[in-house]
């Protein structure tokens, strides 16, 4: 099946932004500053979900819209109506961004303060994407890193995406597609499938069973149309007096047949209880191929639950609505920073010193210790090489050696002069967030107070900084 891309925002993708990106970018024309060189970096400071990485997702659709990014006709007569000059409108009518982009790829594993993007052209090219830019980036990394978690706790079992009609509207499209990013194996989501090619899956609803005059009839007629694709839901009623007991039955039917049930579906109740009991009844009948699925509020503390602490026999995952939601983080603080215009660093200040920026144009090198196993991230200025030592960004004075480690760079082109260098499917990038995972100590994995990941800036970089707060203090007398 070909990839279908998916744009719907085509039509109207300049006005998908905050009001205040589009008068910023009229001032900057109206001052002369339209062609004003910059640089702006996409960074988020902490880890959802209390967890100790996120998943880098959402790169792929802020590329496919950024390089069909314009202003349509109508766009341009919904910003008249809003008091914009026509000088400005007439600008807009043949805009397009033409700058560079650097990112890490999508999949990567990230971490807090680290500039995981680089946003480099014109002021305007660079502010008016930032909406956009952060919409997308900050909610498929939020679900994708969900996702991954959820994969964890389910170890080698099929977990599939059931989060649809539970997710925040349209963004349900995104969603379904950061999950398979994250680690899920299908998705019930046709249309997320459909455009990017992924396994679509789902059994049946209680309503189907509902709407026969008894769950039997219900059961067989499903096994007539779908003989190769059975999978029965048997807790509309009673799961072990009824719903399990017909499926038996039908599974016996389907053998007589040359066929096979493929699974049972449990989506209430005592989880753990019904599958212990469904499984050994499937046994006793000798239909130990049938897989037991299960859904109902489901996520990775649930499912870790049920499997380490109460070893319930579960096949099959189906998660949707702490999946598609992002519970319980409700989004990535994903900001994003202009860190150099007109050739000149800048910082943003702040009396409080976590939210000092890190100035300039920068880059991001990667160190893997002996183990092949990730050690610490380095955040250097553009024109370093990979550095021997990192400096903590608040405490300078904690410092560690990188001189066993080898090192990689993370951040890389992927689009110049408004155009896509290549293009990576959603397959691609969830293959690639299992390899990076694999390479991820299980300290930084585990759900209760995982270990911090060691992120720290060079000492070109911290002294730049500190030169740029200092020269600040003095101007302002602060």
């Amino acid at each position: 099946m070909t990839t279908h891309e998916m744009n719907l925002l085509d039509a109207h993708t300049a006005i998908y932004t905050d009001y205040y990106q589009l008068t910023m970018a009229q001032g900057y024309y109206i001052s002369g500053r339209a062609k004003t060189n910059s640089c702006f970096d996409y960074f988020f400071r902490e880890n959802p979900f209390s967890g100790g990485y996120t998943l880098f997702a959402g790169l792929s659709d802020v590329l496919e819209l950024v390089e069909g990014y314009h202003f349509g006709e109508e766009d341009i007569g919904f910003l008249r109506e809003q008091g914009f000059r026509e000088e400005f409108l007439e600008f807009l009518r043949t805009f397009r961004f033409q700058g560079t982009i650097h990112s890490v790829r999508e999949g990567e594993v990230v971490f807090p303060v680290e500039p995981i993007l680089r946003v480099e052209g014109s002021i305007i090219e660079a502010q008016v994407i930032e909406t956009l830019l952060l919409n997308l980036i900050n909610f498929e990394s939020l679900i994708a890193t969900k996702a991954s978690r959820i994969r964890t706790a389910a170890g080698n079992r099929r977990v599939v995406d059931f989060g649809l009609r539970r997710a925040q509207g349209l963004g349900g499209i995104h969603a379904s597609k950061a999950a398979i990013i994250g680690g899920v194996d299908a998705t019930s989501n046709v249309y997320t499938a459909f455009h990017h090619a992924l396994v679509v899956s789902g059994t049946q609803a209680h309503s189907w069973v509902q709407s026969f005059g008894d769950e039997l009839s219900a059961f067989r007629k499903y096994a007539e149309i779908y003989p190769d694709k059975c999978a029965l839901l048997v807790d509309t009623y009673n799961t072990l007096k009824s719903g399990l007991p017909n499926a038996i039955i039908v599974a016996k039917e389907l053998e007589q047949k040359g066929h096979r049930l493929l699974a049972i579906r449990l989506d209430s109740g005592d989880l753990a209880y019904l599958s212990k009991h469904a499984r050994v009844k499937l046994d006793e009948a000798g239909l130990q191929y049938v897989r037991i699925v299960v859904s109902n509020q489901l996520d990775e503390h649930v499912i870790r639950s049920l499997l380490v602490e109460q070893e319930a026999p579960i096949d099959i995952f189906g998660v949707g609505t702490r999946l598609i939601t992002g519970q319980s983080s409700s989004a990535l603080d994903g900001v994003y920073k202009l860190s150099m215009s007109d050739g000149e660093p800048r910082l943003k200040f702040s009396e409080n010193y976590t939210k000092l920026t890190l100035p300039g144009v920068k880059n991001v090198f990667r160190f893997t210790n002996g183990d092949g196993l990730f050690y610490a991230d380095a955040i250097t200025l553009v024109e370093e090489e990979s550095p021997e030592m990192i400096l903590h960004p608040l405490f300078p004075e904690q410092r560690s050696s990188l001189q066993e480690c080898t090192s990689e760079p993370l951040l890389h082109k992927v689009m110049e002069e408004g155009r896509i260098i290549h293009k990576q499917s959603t397959k691609e990038s969830a293959a690639y967030a299992r390899e990076r995972l694999s390479h991820l100590a299980p300290e930084h994995k585990r759900f209760e107070y995982p270990h911090i990941y060691k992120v720290g800036v060079s000492q070109a970089l911290m002294h730049l900084r500190t030169t740029l707060v200092e020269d600040f203090k003095t101007k302002f007398k602060v």
